[in-house]
């Protein structure tokens, strides 16, 4: 239903100034341009022009699900303690989980994602293969007590999220609900108007097996992702794989001490020794619950962290201290080498270039000594082989071999596909047609709705403010009467005749107000036309302008209105 909102009823207060904490365009804009306010950190609170932009990308969402087959349910925010516990989960989030006790001491958490209750209530309904396929979805608050909420609606501690679960009787069903919620995605996005990518990811936390993100190139994302310029193959940085060719490591000789005095990192040593950096294996040591882990890798290269703990999850991965090389005399702090104490003194990952047959210079665990010609698979055994270097720009596509490209991105999809982890906890069964048990395979599939928001203000902002793409904007056209009574008097005669037209209009109508300001307000709020009822007003002539081209056009009344109801 079209709508005449005036600005001289609406409440809104734009800023000049960019808020004082505030590091993204996002951020500073979306305060600034009167949608949200901060409430605490990482929560906000949005205004009724942001809460229209909210419900704008709700809506799109809401009929791309639906076309699918989808349906819409809305679980509890407030959620028991027992469903996560039998998942793992309520340990596994660790402090991002909002916890709290009720009156009688039981223990409840705010959702951060419903696999277990939607598991639940489907095991609840669903009894007979008949009941299957289902796809359900919620539009709903979500709660993660992020450690540093930042980027204003971005990375916040309360946030609105789309998740939708698939349920399937089997693996080829679910490959089904996944390529429809798939397929589903990339229509919601190119109706939000978002320029994104596809791209390989890992399942961490969710669980499952196949998983991609949908990524919105920004100079503001936390993510990183790769792409390769010869091909289609695009990842995350944390699910970038490499592979190495057999190395015939027998024309090495054997292993030489060297003597390396105050080298207890590979710059020094490369130093001393004038070798490149890439001649050296770094020994990473990391605590793995608790529990001392070695981690080589080639000593040009960083370990990831991030993917390091992705592999490895749901354990705890933290960095050893000085503390806990106390009582451990097999640890030389800084000259740690993995012959001899690879699986003794501690488990050993280490990268796929850290092959069998490549060899070497390495810690001698011994004070200011070294090793040459320490070969993989000779010297040392690597207990398993993970892909955790920190991914540089030009490193191989796995693909097809060309350089890879680096660049940051707003994560704002990610699908999963599940298959029977929350199921087997549940006991998720129906009767299938023989009569006997089934095991239901599940999907999960996720869509951040204010991190959209915030994509979208990222995507599309200009020197002068917002530049909603039209589905999103909080109105079709922004009608501004440039002071005079005649003006103002135009411009909402303009106002009513597109509303009536099926328009959403916004009209300032503000008195008191320079036009300057108004202009100003114009710019900044974002909407995609601007229609000015200005000097030329006596005469029914207005000025239309498109906001992201900056085109400007003078009409009359009649022109304008056929024009924008077109």
């Amino acid at each position: 239903m079209a709508q005449v909102q005036r600005m001289s009823r609406l409440m809104i207060k734009t800023l000049r100034d960019d808020p004082a904490d505030a590091e993204t365009a996002s951020h500073k804009l979306l305060v600034r341009a009167g949608y949200v306010r901060r409430t605490s950190a990482g929560i906000w609170t949005w205004l009724p022009l942001g809460k229209k932009v909210l419900e704008n990308v709700s809506r799109i969402i809401r009929e791309e699900m639906d076309a699918i087959g989808a349906q819409e349910v809305l679980l509890p925010a407030l959620l028991p303690k027992e469903p996560y516990e039998a998942t793992g989960r309520w340990e596994e989030y660790g402090d991002q989980l909002f916890r709290l006790k009720d009156r009688k001491g039981a223990d409840y958490l705010l959702g951060p994602t419903h696999e277990e209750i939607f598991t639940l209530m489907v095991k609840d309904q669903c009894t007979s293969y008949k009941d299957l396929p289902v796809m359900l979805y919620q539009i709903q608050t979500k709660y993660r007590d992020e450690a540093r909420p930042r980027s204003g609606v971005l990375r916040g501690r309360e946030f609105q999220m789309k998740d939708s679960y698939s349920f399937d009787t089997t693996d080829e069903g679910l490959a089904e609900s996944y390529r429809l919620h798939r397929e589903a995605y990339q229509r919601i996005f190119q109706r939000l108007g978002l320029d994104y990518r596809i791209v390989s990811a890992v399942s961490g936390a969710m669980g499952g097996s196949a998983s991609e993100e949908f990524l919105a190139p920004a100079a503001a994302g936390e993510d990183t992702f790769v792409d390769c310029p010869a091909c289609d193959y695009a990842a995350n940085t944390e699910a970038v794989t490499v592979t190495v060719p057999a190395v015939d490591g027998s024309a090495h000789g054997p292993v030489e001490e060297l003597d390396t005095p105050d080298t207890p990192t590979i710059e020094t040593l490369a130093g001393h020794l004038g070798v490149p950096a890439s001649a050296t294996l770094k020994n990473l040591l990391v605590k793995v619950d608790g529990e001392i882990v070695a981690v080589g890798v080639p000593g040009d290269r960083e370990v990831d962290l991030g993917k390091l703990g992705e592999h490895l999850a749901p354990a705890t991965v933290e960095l050893v201290t000085a503390e806990d090389f106390t009582g451990r005399d097999d640890l030389v702090r800084g000259y740690v080498g993995p012959q001899g104490l690879a699986g003794k003194s501690f488990k050993y990952l280490a990268d796929p270039r850290v092959a069998p047959g490549t060899a070497w210079i390495t810690g001698a665990n011994k004070d200011g000594k070294h090793a040459r010609n320490v070969v993989a698979g000779r010297d040392f055994e690597v207990d398993e082989y993970l892909d955790v270097v920190v991914v540089e720009p030009g490193d191989p596509c796995p693909k097809c071999g060309a350089g890879l490209r680096i660049d940051r991105a707003i994560e704002i999809g990610h699908i999963f596909q599940l298959g029977r982890k929350y199921a087997d906890a549940f006991e998720l069964d129906v009767l299938g047609q023989n009569g006997k048990p089934v095991r239901v395979t599940m999907g999960s599939y996720g869509i951040g709705v204010s991190r959209a928001v915030a994509a979208l203000a990222e995507q599309t902002f200009d020197e002068s403010g917002l530049c909603w793409p039209t589905e999103v904007a909080p109105a079709d056209v922004h009608v501004v009467a440039a002071g005079k009574a005649k003006q103002t008097e135009l411009a909402l005669e303009v106002g009513d005749q597109l509303g009536a037209a099926g328009l959403r209009v916004l009209v300032d109508d503000r008195a008191g107000v320079s036009p300057g300001v108004k202009f100003t307000d114009a710019e900044l709020l974002g909407v995609p036309k601007i229609l000015v009822a200005g000097r030329r007003a006596a005469e029914g002539v207005v000025e239309l302008k498109d906001r992201r081209t900056g085109e400007r056009e003078e009409l009359t009344v009649e022109e304008a209105v056929a024009r924008l109801s077109a």
